[in-house]
């Protein structure tokens, strides 16, 4: 192999590490198996599905959608998941979520997460 196909094949297999993952690529998990399952989902992308529960619009120029499906234990506050997203979604919409499970992230000012889904695609269901 010559260097410069060499470098070529380096350069389109860290474009392709690269590239983002869609829908397709998420695994199904339930709220309160983001939590449980946490350490290992990090860097993942899940889908979630649920209720939105509270939206915080506009927030350090994303919005912070809430959502819960039932799962989860609400005394040890794993019941609500917390998505950061730029789509918009309304108190009772029903959504399916996809994004990027990050671990222990503190935002500062006071808010710390224990499990985001960050950079989420929010779809409505009709």
């Amino acid at each position: 192999m010559t260097k410069t196909n060499a470098l070529i094949l380096t350069s389109l297999l860290a474009l392709s590490a690269a590239a983002p993952l869609h829908a397709d690529d998420a695994t199904t998990k339930t709220v309160g198996e983001v939590y449980e399952e946490r350490a290992a989902l990090e860097g993942q992308q899940v889908m979630v599905q649920g209720e939105v529960v509270k939206v915080n619009a506009g927030i350090m120029q994303r919005n912070f959608i809430h959502v819960q499906d039932g799962s989860g234990d609400v005394l040890h506050e794993t019941n609500n998941l917390v998505i950061t997203s730029q789509d918009v979604a309304a108190v009772g919409d029903s959504v399916h979520v996809t994004g990027t499970v990050v671990v222990d992230h503190d935002l500062g000012f006071g808010y710390f997460y224990p499990v985001l889904v960050e950079e989420a695609s929010v779809t409505v269901a009709e």
